[in-house]
């Protein structure tokens, strides 16, 4: 059975550039690497679900408005 694979879309960079904060200033306040966030923001890695978490509440978003479930579907 093939899995599909799907490109989770989200609003990081977006909110990141709201207020006006850096790569590295998010990923410090957060804990992780400014190559982390990078990924994050260009859709090459999705988050683990704590680490969704964590930057859903540090922007004070609810999960679901950060990250798209409904993303698209790659081969």
């Amino acid at each position: 059975m093939l899995s599909s694979l799907y490109i989770v879309k989200n609003e990081v960079r977006e909110q990141r550039r709201q207020r006006e904060l850096s790569q590295a200033d998010l990923a410090s306040a957060i804990g992780v690497s400014r190559q982390t966030i990078i990924a994050i923001e260009s859709g090459r890695y999705s988050p683990s679900l704590p680490l969704a978490f964590r930057i859903a509440r540090f922007f004070d978003q609810p999960v679901d408005k950060m990250f798209d479930a409904e993303g698209e579907e790659i081969s």
